[in-house]
């Protein structure tokens, strides 16, 4: 049993080979994936899987890189995507992936817009009762003002979690899920095995969000669900287990803090 709980299967990069390559991670051994929405188009795209494929589940969102420049635009956005998640209630299991990226936006008047963007998409998974897939980037203080301000009150996970103690700490404090991709693979990635190691086993997931960030040793190919076991041999590694239970353990808490019955 083997879960990847974020991927973008409806990305571009797949656009020639996409049902091939369904077929490949399903024949890979692995159990289900999320694929996982960022704008209209792609939460659109994810749904549309999910109803194709029973062991796909989507999530409904829009990024804080993808958020429209004006603020009367990104409302009517926003009301499309609680639309696509309402529509599809079987198999739309959160709303994300939301936060806020300040690594590309340096402007106060745009990060206030991702901002304002974060906490109605928080209160869109309040009134579906879904939990929320978060994306952070240089705005760790910021993110967790805005969760302990605003409550989630089906918590949700860090998605692709950046390796920061203090982010870590605080949204475990905050009973939130803490998902590890590719980057804990890298060479480059000096305190890994720490960051791991902060993270309990029942609140440990495991993602590849492919199509980018492919682990080692695929680093620099196109990434795929497939590979989602390179980021489970890594834990398995770090927290001296088999990877059997890595996989069994990631797999129970994905199912768990989506609501989802398998």
């Amino acid at each position: 049993m083997i879960f990847d709980s974020h991927c973008h299967l409806d990305d571009e990069k797949f656009n020639k080979d996409r049902e091939n390559l369904i077929e490949a991670i399903k024949q890979a051994g692995i159990t289900t994936v999320i694929s996982a929405g960022y704008n209209l188009e792609a939460s659109e795209k994810a749904s549309a899987l999910s109803k194709k494929y029973s062991w796909i589940y989507a999530t409904s969102g829009i990024s804080p890189n993808d958020i429209p420049q004006q603020e009367e635009n990104l409302w009517k956005s926003i009301s499309k995507i609680e639309e696509i998640a309402t529509k599809n209630k079987e198999k739309i299991v959160a709303i994300g992936e939301i936060g806020l990226d300040y690594y590309w936006e340096k402007e106060y008047a745009q990060r206030e817009l991702q901002r304002k963007a974060f906490i109605k998409q928080i209160e869109i998974a309040n009134n579906l009762e879904l939990p929320i897939v978060i994306h952070t980037r240089d705005a760790v203080e910021d993110t967790l003002k805005i969760l302990k301000e605003h409550s989630v009150n089906r918590k949700g996970v860090f998605h692709c979690c950046p390796q920061n103690r203090e982010l870590i700490k605080q949204a475990l404090n905050l009973d939130f899920y803490i998902s590890f991709a590719g980057p804990i693979t890298f060479k480059s990635s000096k305190n890994a095995e720490e960051m791991i190691n902060l993270v309990p086993n029942d609140k440990i997931l495991i993602e590849t969000d492919s199509p980018y960030l492919a682990p080692e040793p695929v680093r620099g190919a196109r990434n795929d669900p497939r590979n989602v076991k390179y980021i489970a041999q890594k834990i398995a590694q770090a927290k001296k287990l088999p990877v059997e239970e890595v996989e069994k353990m990631t797999y129970e808490n994905t199912c768990k803090i989506f609501n989802i019955k398998n």
